[in-house]
């Protein structure tokens, strides 16, 4: 099995390395700063040999430029036709990549931003800033029907794929999740396990596609009822999984 560590940038950033447990080998996915990636490398006397990219926002970029100049023939993966210029092995929907003795499949995932995408299988899934614990990024650039049909993506997933998403925003998105759905029993119970983990100065990620499923109100839409508790000005007349998501995610922008 894969070995997946966390190297803590910024305020609230995870670049994640995956690891070869039968090398020194390592990949990093989404790094947005370099320094942490080299401390890290250096204690952990680990050799670079690529990067994952899933989006072109710059805290998930800035940091490879500087890596190259350490490891200037690493192969850096990311979204075929994105913004951002560095990318040398360019990825569309259903490319797969081996690394670490596993295959990574690419799924395309709009609506954070039009050229996201996450690298996935059974086990493991990258999903930068599409899939959050408890939430889902803002729509910068695609539109909440884009983004349902990435979540639907990721939720045909076994419940059991961790998810390793690229911020902590866990405790910030539950709060708005119990908003949403007071009464939803997991999410409270869950809700009390994430805390002491962040007072402990514990990770909440990764999480699961199945705990995804039961706290989540962006991977809930489809119920009937998860508009119950939305403020009516954010409530449209269509009665869509579509159109549920848009009013859930034009509330969180203005919780």
């Amino acid at each position: 099995m894969v070995q997946v560590d966390a190297i803590k940038a910024f305020d609230d950033n995870y670049i994640w390395v995956i690891k070869d447990p039968t090398s020194s080998s390592c990949w990093v996915v989404d790094p947005g700063d370099e320094k942490p990636v080299l401390d890290y490398l250096n204690q952990q006397n680990l050799t670079l040999e690529g990067i994952l990219v899933t989006h072109h926002h710059w805290d998930h970029t800035d940091g490879i430029a500087p890596l190259l100049t350490s490891f200037p023939h690493l192969p850096v993966y990311g979204p075929k036709n994105g913004k951002y210029q560095g990318i040398t092995r360019p990825l569309v929907e259903h490319d797969t990549i081996t690394l670490a003795g596993i295959t990574l499949k690419v799924i395309a995932t709009p609506g954070h931003t039009l050229d996201h995408i996450c690298y996935v299988n059974n086990e493991v899934a990258f999903t930068g800033d599409t899939l959050f614990n408890a939430g889902c990024g803002r729509l910068f650039e695609g539109t909440p029907e884009q983004m349902w049909h990435s979540f639907n993506k990721l939720l045909s997933l076994p419940n059991s794929c961790q998810v390793y998403c690229t911020h902590e925003y866990t405790l910030a998105n539950l709060a708005f999740a119990h908003a949403v759905e007071p009464n939803n029993l997991a999410l409270t119970e869950y809700h009390q396990q994430a805390q002491k983990l962040r007072q402990a100065g514990r990770s909440t990620i990764p999480t699961t596609i199945g705990q995804q499923k039961a706290i989540n109100p962006f991977a809930r839409a489809a119920k009937a009822d998860i508009l119950a508790y939305t403020p009516r000005e954010f409530i449209s007349n269509d009665s869509t999984p579509e159109a549920h998501f848009a009013a859930l995610r034009k509330w969180k922008d203005n919780f």
